[in-house]
């Protein structure tokens, strides 16, 4: 049941929750009606304008959790999804006449408008949203900046403008546009806009117990739990969950490393500019976006499909969940380009409605565990990929003066290849991290980056300074596994 002050991050993880539990007991399809109504007994509303809609967008979460599409498109691959239910109450119109109107004699914002969107009431202007094509005329015609440009929050953060509005005003993603970053997720105050969970089938797969499950947990993983759940104790942890066992994907951040460093060696030496190919949303947006740029693009896998290709050499049979704060993971695991990649991608608010499902807090556990490097365990914070390629190359004997663009954010992301596509890079290699500060910052996390960062801080600074090609050595010697794409 919710609390009087919930907000969507209570309704995502009480459904979430909800949906685990009923999984774990092989009782999720009789009892999938009943959740809307356990999670709102009525009859008052909450959040909506009436529990009617309340439960609705809770039931479209459910199919969320459940791995199915919203969009009703049987082709769609898209992660992302609008809950229309929950889009339907957003209020704002793009274009807003405010106080500062002088209904001025000159008109200028109602002949500027092409679609007769304006009219003069007796105080000020009035923009009918029904004809109003958001086009923007009006705002900059007002010699008084008396028309507010209020766009809506999740399409101002799309970097890639992916978002537009159906003619009921209901959010539309363009599927040949969208980078699945997850940033619309983050930023839309109603909820309205989810992703598609891979939690049920995870946990029936550790339910049938006919296959090894493994987890790998992304670096961004120390300080999601507090300072007092170490990657040790979130091990132990994951295995009360029925997992196998649990690999720290910091390792596959030291072969990335190790790998990219190679690969930056020989393309610094032919003046070739490069990219980095770890962030998923970072690699959509130059495969969607810039495909001019595919030759520059590192071919290394990312540290999760690297993990993932080494527990594959180690048992055939087995199945590898990444778990992390990353919603383009979600979209990774489909690449046709990366064979033996993960088979299912949790994020770290999923992992922690199975701890509440099965009753196990990750702080009750204690277990010595470091398996990468300090540069593989900062892998998830901007600027830590440039800090462990460069580390590689000075281990490898590699003294280069290279110069690195360090992007944190899309924005940042989409410029520097703006520049590289142009001939006009003075860097020699790109830092792509999608979300701001790093995936530190990702969509999935459990808590806010700022209250992680000093546990984060806390837990790392008891890593001890082991090297990384030392680090990576004795899994290379003994599993060889390529850490490339197509």
């Amino acid at each position: 049941m919710l609390k009087e002050d919930s907000t969507i991050g209570n309704i995502k993880h009480e459904v979430l929750r909800k949906v685990a539990k009923y999984t774990y007991q092989g009782a999720l399809e009789e009892n999938i009606d009943k959740i809307p109504f356990e999670i709102i007994p009525g009859p008052q509303a909450n959040f909506r304008c009436c529990i009617y809609k309340e439960r609705e967008i809770i039931r479209q979460r459910i199919k969320l959790a459940k791995g199915e599409r919203l969009s009703g498109d049987k082709e769609d691959k898209n992660v992302v999804q609008v809950i229309s239910s929950a889009c339907e109450g957003c209020p704002i119109t793009r274009f807003v006449v405010t106080d500062n109107c002088q209904k001025c004699m000159s008109k200028k914002c109602q002949q500027s408008c092409n679609f007769g969107a304006i009219s003069m009431l007796r105080d000020r202007a009035y923009i009918d949203p029904h004809k109003c094509k958001e086009c923007g005329k009006c705002s900059k015609a007002c010699p008084y900046n008396a028309i507010a440009d209020l766009m809506r929050p999740c399409k101002r953060s799309c970097p890639v403008n992916a978002i537009s509005m159906d003619e009921n005003h209901i959010v539309v993603i363009d599927k040949k546009k969208c980078i699945q970053c997850g940033s619309c997720i983050k930023d839309c105050p109603f909820g309205a806009i989810g992703d598609v969970s891979s939690l049920v089938d995870v946990i029936n797969e550790l339910n049938r117990k006919d296959k090894k499950v493994y987890a790998m947990v992304a670096p961004a993983g120390e300080g999601q739990f507090g300072a007092d759940v170490p990657m040790g104790a979130l091990r132990e942890a994951i295995k009360a969950l029925g997992f196998e066992d649990m690999y720290e994907v910091a390792l596959g951040g030291d072969l990335v490393a190790d790998s990219e460093a190679k690969e930056w060696a020989e393309a610094y030496k032919e003046e070739k500019k490069m990219t980095t190919s770890c962030c998923p949303a970072f690699v959509n947006m130059i495969r969607i976006h810039f495909p001019q740029l595919l030759n520059n693009m590192s071919t290394t896998v990312s540290p999760m499909a690297s993990v993932s290709r080494m527990i594959k050499k180690m048992d055939e049979e087995a199945i590898t969940v990444f778990i992390g704060p990353c919603i383009a993971k979600k979209s990774e695991i489909v690449d046709e380009s990366v064979k033996e990649n993960a088979d299912y991608v949790l994020t770290f608010e999923e992992l922690d409605a199975m701890f509440h499902a099965r009753k196990v807090n990750p702080a009750d556990y204690s277990c010595e565990l470091q398996q990468g490097s300090i540069y593989g365990k900062r892998f998830g914070n901007a600027g830590g990929v440039t800090k462990a390629v460069e580390e590689a190359l000075k281990e490898h004997g590699e003294e280069l003066s290279i110069r690195v663009r360090q992007c944190s954010g899309a924005a940042e992301c989409k410029k520097a290849l703006t520049l590289l596509k142009a001939g006009r890079l003075p860097e020699d290699f790109i830092e792509g991290m999608a979300c701001e500060g790093g995936c530190v910052n990702g969509p999935g996390s459990v808590r806010p980056e700022l209250l992680a960062k000093k546990d984060r801080e806390t837990l790392l600074s008891q890593a001890d300074g082991r090297k990384i090609v030392p680090t990576i050595e004795p899994y290379q010697e003994k599993y060889e596994f390529s850490m490339h794409r197509k």
